[in-house]
């Protein structure tokens, strides 16, 4: 019942009600990301969602889009703004993501939603965090996020899969507001974003 109905049903009053709430804040980053982006405030991809379904995310712009001399993306480290820096800091990049929940493509809590490319490379245990819909947070996140390895987080990602419940959202919801406030795993070692999953 949860799962099927209810958490559809949270996922929607909470989105709603948590982007109302947050309108000012949202409208303060949208202006700064607009001028130090150059007039580029928000970042779309494709990500694979629920039973591998596509759709497109949105998330605020944190690095810019400079290039080197042979026309390829510079570095992360080297992209990142500091007005981005601090977004990324305070997961305030994440709130357009509210956006996809009230749509119903993506869950307040789930797996993060990944790189299309992925899809072949995933075992099959792997592939069952498709299963359930992606979230904003999720059980890997309060585990680490960024900072753990692709390994330890399908594990994590598979362990929510099988142990969906309104107390474990519960739980992940009130470590998430504790992960963001002593700013715990926003990256991993030795990048700003976590590194590319590649098959073992």
């Amino acid at each position: 019942m949860y799962k099927i109905f209810v958490k559809r049903l949270i996922d929607f009053f909470f989105a709603l009600v948590g982007f109302i709430i947050l309108l000012p804040v949202f409208f303060l980053v949208l202006l700064l990301l607009t001028i130090v982006n150059q007039g580029k405030p928000f970042f779309f991809q494709i990500r694979p969602g629920k039973n591998n379904h596509m759709f497109k995310i949105i998330k605020f712009k944190t690095m810019n889009d400079k290039r080197g001399k042979n026309g390829e993306l510079m570095p992360d480290v080297v992209r990142l703004t500091k007005i981005g820096a601090f977004v990324r800091r305070t997961s305030l990049d994440e709130i357009p993501q509210l956006f996809n929940v009230i749509k119903g493509e993506m869950s307040l809590i789930g797996p993060r939603p990944l790189l299309p490319e992925y899809l072949q490379l995933y075992s099959k245990e792997q592939i069952r965090r498709h299963e359930v819909k992606p979230g904003i947070t999720g059980w890997a996140q309060i585990n680490g996020r960024n900072a753990i390895s692709w390994d330890q987080k399908f594990k994590l990602d598979i362990y929510y899969v099988e142990n969906l419940s309104f107390w474990l959202d519960l739980k992940i919801i009130l470590l998430t507001i504790k992960k963001v406030l002593i700013k715990e795993g926003i990256s991993s070692g030795s990048s700003v974003t976590m590194e590319k999953f590649t098959r073992n």
